[in-house]
Parts: C-alpha cells; sequence; structure tokens
C-alpha cells in the first residue's frame, strides 16, 4: 500500500507563488502529448486540461486550434492563468472545478491529465476514473502522466508502474500505450514520469 503523501493547500500556493517558480511549470506543450497527438492523427477537437495550474498546456494546446476547457481546484490558479491566456488573446473556458466532484457537463474527445490524478490517495482513485470516464466520448483518450516508480526523490506525489495504471483504469479504459518518461518542469534532475494514453471502452 501506498504510504500517505502530503501536499500544499493549493489555493494558498496559487496565492502565495509566482507560477512560474513551480515545480510542475513547462512553458510549452508537453513533448509526450505532442507525439501521441502526432501519432493518432489528432488535430483538432475537444480536450479538457484537468488541474491546470499555470494553464500553460491549455494555452498550448488553443494556440495548435484546439478547443480547450481548463479547470483547477485552486481560483486563484484559473485566474492568473485566464489573464495570461487574455494577453494573448486565447480563447479558452477556465473552470474552477474539483475533478472528485466535477460540475462540468460536457464530453470532450480527450483529456490531458498532467499531474492532477498523482495526488489522489488510493481511496479517491475510484472516482476520478468514474468522473474522467464520463467526460470523455466513446473512444476518446486520456492521455494521463504521473510520476513513476523509478522516481527516487522521497518528496512528492504517489508514483506509478504501467500494470497499476491499467488495474485502476481497467473498468472503463483500454491502456493503449505507456512510456518512461521525465516531467518537464523547474526541478534538477528532472524527476521521472510514466505517460500513458488510455482509450475509453
Amino acid at each position: 500500500m501506498d504510504k500517505p503523501r502530503e501536499f500544499p493547500n493549493w489555493e494558498q500556493l496559487y496565492q502565495e507563488q509566482q507560477v512560474e517558480s513551480m515545480p510542475w511549470f513547462h512553458s510549452q506543450l508537453d513533448p509526450n502529448l505532442d507525439r501521441a497527438l502526432t501519432q493518432l492523427n489528432i488535430h483538432n477537437g475537444t480536450c479538457l486540461d484537468i488541474g491546470t495550474g499555470p494553464g500553460t498546456q491549455a494555452m498550448a494546446l488553443a494556440q495548435r486550434g484546439f478547443q480547450v476547457t481548463a479547470s483547477d481546484l485552486s481560483e486563484t490558479a484559473i485566474a492568473k492563468a485566464s489573464q495570461k491566456a487574455k494577453e494573448k488573446g486565447l480563447a479558452i473556458s477556465w473552470q474552477q472545478d474539483d475533478i472528485l466532484n466535477s460540475q462540468l457537463k460536457q464530453e470532450f474527445d480527450f483529456v490531458f491529465d498532467r499531474g492532477c490524478f498523482h495526488v489522489f490517495p488510493p481511496e479517491c482513485r475510484h472516482d476520478y476514473v468514474r468522473v474522467v470516464a464520463g467526460l470523455i466520448k466513446p473512444e476518446g483518450y486520456l492521455f494521463l502522466k504521473t510520476f513513476s516508480v523509478k522516481e527516487t526523490r522521497p518528496e512528492g506525489p504517489y508514483r506509478f508502474a504501467p500494470q497499476a495504471i491499467e488495474e485502476i483504469f481497467q473498468s472503463c479504459f483500454h491502456l493503449y500505450s505507456s512510456e518512461e518518461t521525465v516531467y518537464q518542469g523547474t526541478l534538477n534532475p528532472l524527476p521521472k514520469a510514466l505517460f500513458c494514453v488510455l482509450k475509453k471502452l
């Protein structure tokens, strides 16, 4: 069983820190997502960026012509990201939302989660799967990036192996592919990550 992990108060964190200093800040589209979209020939459609945080991924997707909704638990994160998107002239639907009790009603072609799922304790994971599956169109995709079991630093989120992801998500998703990679951001060295492509059943 995973040992419990401590996480900050996300709202307080976004109120007190510049987003550019946060460990997960990455100004470009995540390279694993970039490759996956190319390989699956996905060049347009609707998408949801869960736990958008600094909003960089939502903005990068909008710049590529996707219709983007971006959600986060933190109202301040949403306000800051929304302001940056406005300055760039990007039309994104920003939503303050708790994914475990989501108020979102739309179904999306794909969902991107770059660091939301891996902060939830084991008892919340099946709720996450159920809610997220309900937000994806039939045969749509969930692109999921988490810390990998190969990451050795003691602090940080929960870590996953492909087999664990397959087990947790199998009620609603087929594990299409998984790849050991790194988590781009401000930490040095970059944390070891797992990038999974899950197709809704």
